[in-house]
């Protein structure tokens, strides 16, 4: 059974809990989360912020595995529907959202091939789960930030390149059965959960057998926190966060809004942090349509 949560606060709040999680219980991970995702969805991609915000205060509790959704029937979206109007929507998220995403790319180089990109997160995937969501976030990057046709051989290429994929093995898998027939697995797990909106996520708790709670659609951070918590059944101190540099060390690329979620700083605290940063020619500056995003480039 799966409970779905509204995101409005329940009745029954738990109670505050400082404690030590014993070192077995950290290294199981009590918490599965799954995560329903579109790579052409550009609500999917708003939620970044907030995943990463609760990986770094929360990812002792938690392993998160991506589910590729969307029904094979609106895969072919780009054919179907006006390229006006798919342009508009994804002005109109960039523009709620924060996330930059130019909707231009609808008019100039629109997405041939709209299953295709799915099928290539799942090949990335079977080189390791680490592979495949890094490559997912790669293939977002190329989409949302350059306007880059992510269904073409030759981006998808370059972007098993930069995440240091072995590229005879992607390549060999992009055109077997096997990532198919993962994603087929996906889109079957879709059903089975009924998660009609996306984005979406589920969180099951492993450690004992309580129904699951899904929260679909695009929540304020504070909602998937709580939500954390009552699956957890205490509230755990947030864990330090690292600081800027290091931040950026380890991501590469992110956006303005990224970090503003991330450090709860406003748009302008964010911008003066950086300008310091890239002062010291430790980042360079990525301006997009909606936001500025950042490239780590220091040592």
């Amino acid at each position: 059974m799966i409970r779905k949560s509204t995101g409005a606060t329940t009745s029954s709040t738990p109670k505050t809990d400082n404690t030590q999680y014993g070192f077995s219980d950290l290294l199981n991970k009590p918490i599965e989360i799954y995560t329903f995702i579109d790579p052409l969805c550009p609500e999917c991609w708003s939620l970044e912020p907030y995943l990463k915000k609760l990986k770094l205060e929360y990812g002792r509790f938690f392993k998160i595995k991506p589910i590729i959704s969307g029904k094979l029937s609106s895969l072919n979206l780009a054919k179907t529907k006006n390229p006006k109007d798919l342009a508009k929507a994804w002005n109109r998220t960039a523009s709620r959202t924060g996330m930059s995403c130019d909707g231009d790319l609808w008019l100039e180089n629109p997405i041939s091939l709209p299953w295709l990109p799915s099928i290539a997160i799942k090949a990335a995937e079977l080189q390791g789960g680490k592979a495949g969501a890094s490559f997912l976030r790669k293939l977002q990057e190329h989409l949302f930030v350059n306007k880059e046709n992510i269904s073409n051989d030759e981006i998808l290429i370059q972007c098993a390149k930069e995440v240091n994929l072995d590229l005879e093995e992607f390549q060999k898998d992009l055109s077997g059965e096997t990532a198919k027939k993962a994603l087929q697995c996906d889109l079957k797990l879709t059903r089975e959960m009924e998660v009609d909106e996306i984005p979406a996520i589920v969180l099951f708790n492993q450690s004992d057998e309580q129904e699951g709670i899904k929260v679909s659609g695009l929540y304020p951070y504070d909602v998937y926190v709580k939500v954390l918590f009552e699956m957890l059944g205490s509230e755990p101190n947030p864990a330090v966060k690292p600081p800027l540099k290091e931040f950026l060390k380890y991501y590469h690329f992110v956006a303005s809004k990224e970090i503003s979620v991330v450090f709860n700083w406003s748009s302008e605290q964010t911008q003066k942090e950086m300008k310091k940063l890239q002062i010291k020619r430790l980042v360079e500056k990525m301006p997009a349509k909606y936001d500025t995003f950042w490239r780590y480039i220091g040592h």
